[in-house]
């Protein structure tokens, strides 16, 4: 019997699986991101406390993200524009459901690479039309999986691992989102 190891634990997912059916308050968990303006339209966004489990939490380390806008905008180009934030959700939410699907499937993992690409059009932001929409108009994701599985098999990966992400959730079904000034 072949072992398989993508590095996902997945017996502890499972378990945990098992408790919050029993206890379903404690997987009511928020994630927080603070965002400080530091010039033009470059921000720094930190990372680090979160609540789950019924109490409050922290990562390891803090986490820090830059966002900003490319030369093409007439920006410094500091980091990565903010909707590219979410294909790198999107990808690494894919990612992660992929090792840990196959895990839990005993199918052994090589390489699995996403490439996510988002269409959008910046009329919509820029309000050069008002019939455009702001966010993106289309997102395609590419799967190239190397693993011990057949085609059938790593498509059913791949399937499994987007009917439960929450980013895939998060983009494609409505959610209430508040902006309001302290």
């Amino acid at each position: 019997m072949t072992t398989v190891s993508n590095g996902v634990n997945v017996q502890a997912l499972l378990e945990a699986r098992e408790a919050l059916k029993e206890t379903p308050e404690a997987a009511r968990f928020t994630w927080r991101a603070t965002s400080a303006w530091k010039d033009g339209v470059h921000s720094t966004t930190r990372i680090q406390n979160f609540f789950g489990l019924g109490q409050e939490q922290s990562h390891k380390t803090e986490t820090v993200f830059d966002a900003d806008h490319p030369e093409v905008f007439a920006a410094a180009d500091n980091g990565i524009t903010p909707i590219e934030y979410l294909l790198v959700g999107l990808a690494s939410c894919l990612t992660a459901g992929v090792a840990s699907v196959a895990q839990n499937r005993g199918i052994q993992l090589r390489s699995v690479e996403a490439v996510v690409e988002g269409d959008h059009d910046i009329r919509g932001i820029l309000g050069a039309d008002s019939d455009v929409r702001n966010g993106f108009n289309d997102v395609k994701v590419t799967f190239t999986i190397d693993a011990d599985a057949s085609p059938q098999e790593i498509e059913a990966l791949v399937a499994q691992s987007q009917k439960r992400s929450a980013v895939f959730d998060a983009l494609t079904n409505p959610t209430n989102v508040t902006v309001g000034v302290a």
